[in-house]
Parts: structure tokens; C-alpha cells; sequence
């Protein structure tokens, strides 16, 4: 059953375009904070084959393109059955009978770098259950986080979820610690929050947020319009905000092997 949404509003299962910003902020070492306006989409996978939008490609080139070999098994096969077999092997699929949204951003003109992407798995009511955090690194590597309740209970806005840090993402921080996960659904508005701790402390804390729209030619005309450039500019961040770090001597790390398992 799909959640309810007022006349006119685009519901939290449904294909939409949010725009809002990304939030980091360093709390060791050299303090270091920065907040980009941002956008993404959230995609339903049960029917994102029978989306048409203007400007939008589904597996094909546009001025947008959500590609399928950018996600999952990273070779062009469907997303969603990628998905239940991974609930599945984890005894979650019974809990998670409904809806898959994937929140993530799309090539922009042939080109994109998603930091993360979250794969939000809902039972027939429409309650979010469990999140597959899909985390990718500069070095073309990729990994999954698995996060849920002990009991598999809906996860609600303020309910904190773990998980170890087995992934390097960032030279400035070791392979250590645990990531604490928090999701927002209200109305319009989604968002993520993702706090890294080590030692007993807090290291890195995270937002990612927006304000969800329907997903239209309009929608996108209007990201196009702000933001032609967006996922170019994510690695440009990226390395930008390094570069500031290495002049401030921060400690470096070098990249250890990545996990052998794909999801933790």
C-alpha cells in the first residue's frame, strides 16, 4: 500500500526531485566546515523503467541519464532484483514486501560521482524498515552498509542505527570506528544524517537534505538551470576541501585494502 500524500504533493514513495544542501563538518584535528547547495533524485524501483520525463533518460543518454550499471552489480542488470536477493540472503525480504526507493543523484551531462546513495526498502505500509547505504570512494571502489533495527521494527525520524567503518572513504580519517545513521521523512522534506565516531568521540558529522518535488520536466529544467554542473563539481569539492586539510598538516592515511565482503 503507497503512502498517502496531500492533493498535489508528491508522497514519500514516489518518483521526486529534492533540492537542498550537503553539510560536513569536521570536529578533530584541524576543525573544517563546509555546506553545498545540492540536489538528487529519489526513484521508486518498483516502476522506474515506466518513468518518462523530459530531459530524464532511464537508462539511456539525456541531459540527466539514471543508468542501472551505476548502482548494484555495476554491469546494466535490473536494480531491483539486485536488491530483494540481498534482503533476502539477510532474512529482511518478509519485512521489506513493499517498496525500494533509491536516493541518489543522476549523470549530468555523461557524468556523475555519488559519495552515497541510499536504497531505502519499505514494507506493504509504506514504513521504511531497513537502508542499504551504498558508499563509493575517489578510487572507484564501492561498498554497502546494511543498517536496521535488532528487530527489524519500522525505522522512525531520531532512531540512531550503526554500523562499523570497514571503508576507506577519506585519506584524513583511518578504517576504524563506527558510522550512526539517522533518516528524516516528513512531508516534503527528506534527509540523512551520518555521524563518524571513533575512540569514543565524534569525529565527522554529515547532512544530506532536500525538499522533495514531483518529478517533472519542470523539476528538472530547473536543477539544469542551477546546477548544470553539480556532479562535476562533487569531485572538484572533494579535492578541493583535501587540498585545505594537507595545508593544515592534517594526519594522512593511506588506503588499506578494501573489504573482501561487499556489504556489511
Amino acid at each position: 500500500m503507497k503512502a498517502a500524500a496531500a492533493p498535489g504533493v508528491a508522497g514519500p514513495l514516489d518518483a521526486t526531485v529534492c533540492f537542498g544542501a550537503v553539510m560536513h563538518e569536521r570536529h578533530v584535528g584541524a576543525r573544517n566546515r563546509f555546506v553545498y547547495p545540492t540536489a538528487f533524485l529519489r526513484l521508486p524501483l518498483g516502476s522506474v523503467d515506466r518513468l518518462s520525463v523530459p530531459l530524464l533518460g532511464i537508462d539511456r543518454f539525456n541531459a540527466f541519464a539514471f543508468l542501472s550499471r551505476d548502482h548494484g552489480r555495476r554491469d546494466g542488470s535490473p536494480l531491483l532484483p539486485w536488491m530483494r536477493e540481498i534482503l533476502r540472503h539477510h532474512g529482511l525480504a518478509e519485512v521489506c514486501d513493499g517498496e525500494v526507493v533509491l536516493q541518489t543523484m543522476p549523470r549530468v551531462l555523461g557524468y556523475v560521482f555519488n559519495p552515497v546513495s541510499f536504497w531505502c526498502c519499505h514494507d506493504a505500509a509504506g514504513k521504511l524498515r531497513v537502508v542499504l547505504a551504498e558508499v563509493s570512494n575517489t578510487f572507484g571502489e564501492h561498498h554497502n552498509y546494511l543498517v536496521h533495527h535488532p528487530d527489524c521494527r519500522p525505522i522512525e525520524h531520531g532512531d540512531e542505527l550503526r554500523a562499523s567503518k570497514v571503508f576507506h572513504v577519506s585519506p584524513f580519517f583511518p578504517v576504524r570506528g563506527e558510522y550512526r545513521f539517522r533518516f528524516e521523512s516528513r512531508g516534503a522534506v527528506h534527509a540523512v544524517a551520518i555521524d563518524y565516531w571513533d575512540g569514543g568521540e565524534q569525529q565527522l558529522t554529515t547532512r544530506v537534505g532536500g525538499r522533495a518535488q514531483a518529478l517533472t520536466g519542470g523539476a528538472m529544467r530547473k536543477w539544469m538551470l542551477r546546477y548544470p554542473f553539480m556532479t562535476l563539481g562533487v569531485v572538484a569539492r572533494i579535492h578541493w576541501q583535501a587540498l585545505r586539510l594537507a595545508l593544515k598538516r592534517v594526519s594522512f592515511h593511506r588506503k588499506p585494502l578494501p573489504p573482501i565482503e561487499e556489504i556489511t
